[in-house]
């Protein structure tokens, strides 16, 4: 973006903690804020039934930002959004952001695109929920989150991870303990280390692969190489939807 948006935006930004378990937003809630999780920090968007039940329809890391109700015109979050795994995160006031969103083409065009990416992310997420194994779907969760994390372990429960895949813990704790048999993953308490990220990704969804290509589609060179970087030669970056179902068929 050009050099005085991002000094005019720079100006109003604060590094804040995010404490696993926090609630940026809860579904309705106006947003008077905006976030820009910084590497290491997950935040996961929620979508809860009236009943408490809950499932993931998307997360964010150091790629996006957590609040785009505020720039697209609603103002409120549709969804919770909760830290799933803890860091720090960039906070901006939600009205600065929207002022040089209505300025800026350029800064315009970026979170467009980026909104673009996620929708795309809620949307295959969706189906994954609907149609894919609990296995495949932890694969897709883990990989995921792997591209947005410093290291390979990540923080998490496994009824943290229920809660998001919308599952039972039991199953959570089926599918973990068979990629753990396989030496895929390694679990302690509260703590999930991925240890072969191929057999990791032979045992994912198609879903992961879609939403990465088109992150790496719609973001500008900078933000897709910082989410790319995180992941090895073995990672389908490159490859298409279908390259990357016969590659690991």
């Amino acid at each position: 973006m050009p050099q005085a948006v991002r000094e005019r935006l720079r100006a109003g930004l604060h590094v804040v903690p995010m404490p696993a378990g926090k609630v940026v937003y809860e579904a309705g809630e106006p947003i008077s804020h905006v976030y820009f999780p910084l590497r290491g920090c997950i935040v996961s968007k929620m979508q809860v039934m009236l009943d408490g039940s809950s499932a993931e329809v998307a997360i964010v890391g150091h790629e996006g930002v957590v609040g785009v109700a505020a720039f697209m015109g609603g103002g409120a979050s549709t969804n919770r959004a909760i830290v799933v795994n803890a860091g720090e995160a960039l906070r901006l006031d939600a009205r600065v952001l929207v002022s040089e969103f209505n300025r800026s083409a350029d800064l315009q065009m970026l979170l467009l695109r980026y909104t673009q990416a996620l929708i795309t992310q809620l949307a295959q997420t969706t189906v994954c929920n609907r149609h894919h194994s609990v296995v495949q779907r932890l694969c897709r969760f883990l990989l995921a989150s792997l591209d947005r994390l410093p290291s390979t372990q990540l923080r998490i429960t496994q009824e943290t991870i229920a809660q998001m895949l919308g599952v039972r813990r039991e199953g959570v704790t089926e599918a973990a303990l068979g990629l753990q048999a396989r030496n895929v993953i390694h679990y302690r308490r509260g703590v999930i280390e991925i240890l072969d990220r191929p057999a990791l990704e032979k045992r994912a969804c198609e879903c992961y692969a879609v939403v990465a290509v088109e992150y790496e589609r719609l973001l500008p060179e900078p933000a897709a190489a910082r989410l790319a970087a995180a992941r090895p030669l073995s990672s389908p970056s490159v490859l298409t939807p279908r390259e990357w179902r016969c590659a690991t068929a």
